[in-house]
């Protein structure tokens, strides 16, 4: 079968793409050989969230009377909410095979293998071959959880974040090795559930791509909360041959023994990109990625890919807007390059973290001359009613041109607030502009606005 445009995988990047595809015109379809919506919508960003919305609403459960309010015999059912994140994760699954048939997109199910003259063979679960040719081939295939030789999983007592998630019962006890997103995530829910939980992180700060001041303010929250954390340390080796997994983890002070239930390895992804005919083909990689230029072409006209199989952050919403830029220039669109600098990144553990741009560290390595502002939540009047004062906004500024060079925030609810800085970023925004913006009263989004007045010296309520 002949198709303008064939997409293999079919997660945010290519479901997304498969859209804006059929929407230009192209006769288009998508090649999955597991669930529509792929790691993002069953196994990754929707199921977590949910998850980690259960463990929010059990923890105001614990607190009411901070509320003025009384509840008795408040406890969680475990099983019940694994089978809720599953629901939700199965319905917006549901929700991509609509848009599949709304948008007229054929839904190709089996694994893919890319072959030379623009050709795609699909092998079904049941093994029959059949061979798909297009115009325009896009590989989004997509990662996994990266395995270290030293933590191998066996998906029982050391496992990836697919199992952490459909645990048929709940762990007394948890080792997280990895203080990235998926690992403070995993880590922030099995704590509020009640399980013991020992964070150990290789870098000296946890969640290490974020700028310092918020490492050290999650730290902070996380110790607070209960949550062990080791940081300088590495998992050396593992045993797994009693009840439950013992780790040896060398530190700064020497080699420590640790015991748990169950060992979460949570130390990066791993592309998918074996065995899907890129060798074949000749298409070039390079450390684990698919190289492309601005518009995903790889070097083999016709063939293109999106993602995380490509060397721009493992994102989400990366995906989606580089399948769209992807196909609007196949459609000879005026098409913007994306612009990575100005991608937003977000944590949703408890606190919430999320950032944009460069760090204050990173900004001064550029040679900036700095205005850096911040303004805590424990300041913020929304905050206090809420009674979710944990943590702070911190934005910088060039102070030549007022260029807002970074934005970084942790608290409640700040995921849904990085957008204004995004969007301030791309229209070139000026601190000044920000701070004569008016903000409504009273809303956490107030920080922003008072983080940039404390950047000016004009700050009022601190």
């Amino acid at each position: 079968m002949k198709y303008d445009i064939i997409i293999v995988g079919s997660g945010p990047g290519g479901y997304v793409t498969a859209i804006r595809a059929s929407q230009l015109g192209f006769k288009t379809a998508v090649v999955e050989k597991e669930s529509l919506g792929g790691v993002c919508l069953n196994w990754g960003c929707i199921p977590t969230k949910a998850l980690l919305k259960s463990a929010q609403v059990y923890e105001y459960l614990k607190h009411v009377d901070q509320y003025g309010l009384k509840a008795e015999s408040i406890d969680k059912d475990f099983e019940a909410v694994i089978k809720r994140s599953r629901g939700v994760a199965e319905g917006m699954s549901k929700g991509v095979q609509f848009l599949m048939k709304k948008n007229k997109i054929d839904v190709i199910e089996g694994f893919g293998k890319v072959k030379a003259g623009k050709k795609i063979d699909v092998t079904s679960k049941d093994g029959k071959l059949t061979e798909y040719s297009a115009s325009h081939i896009i590989i989004a295939t997509g990662a996994r959880s990266r395995e270290l030789p030293n933590l191998p999983q066996d998906g029982k007592k050391v496992i990836g974040y697919r199992q952490a998630m459909t645990l048929p019962s709940q762990p007394k006890s948890m080792i997280v090795v990895g203080s990235g997103a998926i690992g403070v995530e995993f880590a922030s829910f099995y704590n509020s559930m009640g399980t013991e939980v020992t964070i150990v992180e290789f870098q000296p700060t946890i969640v290490p791509v974020e700028d310092k001041d918020i490492s050290k303010q999650f730290e902070r929250s996380l110790k607070k909360a209960g949550i062990k954390i080791m940081t300088n340390s590495s998992v050396e080796t593992v045993d797994t041959s009693g009840a439950g997994v013992k780790a040896t983890v060398k530190t700064k002070k020497g080699e420590q023994n640790l015991e748990a239930d169950i060992l979460l390895s949570a130390v990066g992804i791993k592309t998918n990109i074996e065995n899907i005919g890129l060798e074949d083909v000749g298409i070039i990689t390079d450390r684990d990625k698919i190289l492309v230029n601005d518009w995903y072409q790889t070097n083999i006209p016709g063939y293109y890919a999106i993602g995380d199989v490509t060397p721009g952050p493992a994102l989400a919403h990366v995906a989606s807007a580089e399948g769209i830029t992807c196909v609007e220039k196949i459609a000879g669109l005026h098409s913007e390059v994306i612009d990575y600098g100005n991608i937003p990144g977000c944590t949703y553990a408890s606190p919430e973290i999320a950032s944009v741009g460069l760090t204050e560290e990173q900004a001064k390595e550029q040679g900036y001359e700095l205005k850096v502002g911040k303004f805590p939540f424990s300041a913020s009047g929304k905050a206090t009613a809420a009674g979710t004062t944990d943590g702070f906004v911190k934005v910088i500024f060039d102070a030549k041109y007022g260029e807002w060079l970074g934005c970084h925030m942790i608290g409640a609810g700040v995921t849904d607030m990085i957008a204004e800085a995004v969007l301030g970023r791309k229209l070139e925004t000026t601190g000044h502009e920000v701070l004569k913006t008016i903000h409504p009263h009273p809303t956490m989004s107030e920080a922003v606005m008072e983080a940039v007045a404390d950047a000016y010296d004009e700050v009022i309520h601190l």
